[in-house]
């Protein structure tokens, strides 16, 4: 008897109008355009203006046109994840308000927080509602609207990061296509490298975290780097050795758009070409838990059934892992 896996059956992403230029951000911050492009890839990102609106605008614009594309009924769905380190609010859940939001009156939902990581995480916790047979659809979403909790002061920061969602659709599946595998790996020692301080329990909203901008994302840049080249790398390297792929089996890497540097360290792990990367930082910079859907969204058209799909992240926490998936469709 076939195996049932959980597949993507439809990709759907969404980001503001509003575009944040090098150029721009050269008004800002000591910085320059070419400083950014050399050391991240970053041409320009997406913000979300506007007062009031948070996370699940993005998230539901995504959702909604993915419901639209895949002809499926938001009464269908059964449950909805939302991976997001910037939560319209600390409870409810941004998945719930997703959920109302698109009229999916039938489904229960939750979000998952791992940064950068989240949306891996994400997928493979939907999966298994599907492959255990308990759901049918299952949307899985990443957003983040990143310029909430970043400081425009700090060019460490500022110049990365951007706003976006993306959202997929998962289906079972008895043929052999789907999520195959998955590995995931977290290190909580990592805090102090990359961390929003307040705004939790440890350190709630007052004068003094507000004054000493606790409530913006901080990193210590290099050791980031150094942990996220070595982790995404290596899980990125070692899903495949644990499916036996080579490097020409791989159709496409799937990598979190955190730097370009970053991005070329795990396809030289891979032995993957540049041809077979996915690459969108240019134009959206790193929006968190949105980068791995929204690649997903830009380069649809290109995917064909049974392309070999490796995805790999790395991000606050630490967190880190890859997922090796066949692609269910072709684009029409």
């Amino acid at each position: 008897m076939a195996k049932t896996q959980a597949a993507i059956t439809g990709v759907h992403g969404y980001v503001p109008d509003y575009i944040l230029t090098n150029q721009e951000l050269e008004t800002l911050v000591d910085t320059s355009d070419e400083w950014i492009t050399s050391r991240t890839g970053v041409k320009e990102r997406r913000i979300l203006k506007g007062e009031g609106k948070g996370t699940s605008v993005m998230a539901s614009k995504a959702v909604k046109g993915l419901l639209e594309k895949t002809a499926v009924k938001a009464d269908e769905i059964d449950l909805i994840i939302c991976a997001t380190v910037t939560p319209d609010m600390v409870f409810p859940a941004t998945a719930n308000l997703i959920a109302a939001n698109v009229g999916a009156v039938n489904a229960f939902s939750y979000d998952i927080s791992a940064a950068c990581s989240g949306f891996l995480y994400a997928l493979t916790t939907a999966s298994q509602f599907i492959e255990t047979g308990l759901y049918k659809k299952v949307i899985v979403v990443g957003a983040d609207k990143m310029s909430s909790i970043i400081d425009y002061e700090d060019r460490t920061t500022c110049i990365i990061f951007g706003d976006g969602a993306g959202a997929v659709l998962l289906e079972p599946s008895l043929e052999e296509v789907g999520i195959v595998d998955s590995i995931h790996k977290s290190d909580g020692t990592g805090v102090e490298f990359l961390k929003m301080k307040a705004g939790g329990s440890q350190y709630p909203a007052s004068h003094e975290t507000v004054d000493n901008k606790w409530h913006y994302a901080r990193q210590d840049g290099a050791t980031v780097f150094k942990f996220a080249v070595t982790n995404m790398a290596d899980y990125a390297a070692k899903i495949m050795e644990r499916n036996n792929l080579t490097s020409d089996d791989v159709a496409w890497l799937v990598p979190h758009q955190a730097n370009k540097r970053i991005i070329d360290a795990t396809a030289n792990r891979m032995g993957v070409t540049e041809d077979k990367v996915m690459m969108n930082i240019e134009r959206y910079g790193n929006t968190t838990a949105g980068t791995i859907p929204l690649l997903l969204w830009d380069y649809e058209s290109q995917l064909k059934k049974g392309d070999n799909l490796v995805m790999a992240a790395f991000g606050g926490g630490f967190t880190w892992g890859a997922i090796y998936l066949k692609w269910a469709y072709d684009s029409k």
